[in-house]
């Protein structure tokens, strides 16, 4: 199906084991060595992580298996939403398209195809703002990929026409979503506490640009890709990184298949969205989201 085979950017910091991880299993899909990749690596906050910054830009400089690999080294500590919205605009303004991973995030051998796929098949969908690669952790059933209103944050991929929802002040999508009366939906029906996780970002006890892009999204209807099966595995929740902590209920089985994209309807899926709403319930997740609203200040 593909016809533009999308560029990769990869945002790292300080653990090289993981960045080594990620690359290797990047590269071993078949479509990685069509592909350009930027590494992203961010500075260091302080002396106490020069060694791990160091060591990760030396593994961002051996990286092979793709078409060209480019590194942006920054000379301060952006934060992690700094660096991405950063460099997701930067790439969109090279290409139409872009495939975003983190330095935690182990891939399947099929998840570029999957995303070129899909990127291909909702090139011209207005509605159709994201594809996502990780699926949440349930016995549900669900069909090969669906889709939920608003966007997410574990091997992502979007367009040039899609980016410019992005809104940096929480506060004002914070007003929308009050206004309007759709807190409670935002929240999945009071699945998970995405309102509250907005509120402190505003309030700078967190600074997730991912919670921004979701509501940006979810005020504007539009919807994002999931897999029924996960073609994305986090590696980060071993409690190594500056947000995560650890915590093995995210964890899932990556999908060794091909997923097949498209023929489905354009609107939100009642059973995908349920489902995820009934893993998100968890209190293990939830528990989770606590943890991030208190720890997430990078």
């Amino acid at each position: 199906m593909q016809t533009v085979t999308a560029d990769i950017i990869l945002f790292a910091f300080k653990r090289a084991d993981h960045l080594q991880r990620t690359l290797a299993s990047l590269a071993s899909n078949a479509e990685a060595s069509a592909s350009s990749l930027t590494i992203y690596c961010d500075g260091a906050r302080g002396s106490e992580d020069e060694a791990g910054v160091a060591a990760v830009r030396e593994a961002a400089a051996k990286a092979t298996g793709f078409r060209e690999v480019r590194t942006v080294s920054r000379d301060a500590n952006m934060g992690l939403a700094g660096s991405v919205v950063a460099g997701v605009g930067e790439a969109l303004e090279r290409s139409d398209r872009v495939i975003v991973v983190e330095d935690d995030l182990q891939v399947a051998p099929h998840f570029l195809r999957y995303m070129n796929d899909a990127l291909d098949e909702y090139a011209e969908e207005e509605r159709v703002a994201s594809i996502h690669g990780w699926r949440f952790p349930t016995r549900r059933a669900l069909p090969d990929t669906f889709f939920i209103r608003g966007a997410d944050c574990w091997g992502w991929a979007t367009w040039r026409r899609a980016w410019p929802l992005y809104e940096p002040d929480g506060s004002k999508l914070l007003a929308q979503l009050e206004e309007r009366r759709l807190t409670r939906a935002f929240d999945l029906d009071g699945s998970y506490p995405f309102t509250a996780m907005l509120r402190d970002q505003i309030a700078g006890r967190n600074n997730s640009w991912a919670v921004r892009w979701h509501a940006a999204c979810f005020l504007a209807d539009r919807l994002t890709l999931h897999p029924g099966r996960s073609l994305v595995h986090n590696i980060g929740n071993d409690g190594s990184g500056t947000h995560s902590l650890k915590q093995n209920r995210y964890d899932t089985a990556l999908f060794e298949g091909i997923l097949p994209v498209g023929g489905i309807a354009i609107e939100e899926s009642d059973v995908g969205r349920h489902a995820m709403a009934e893993s998100l319930r968890s209190s293990p997740l939830r528990r989770a989201a606590r943890w991030l609203r208190r720890k997430a200040r990078r």
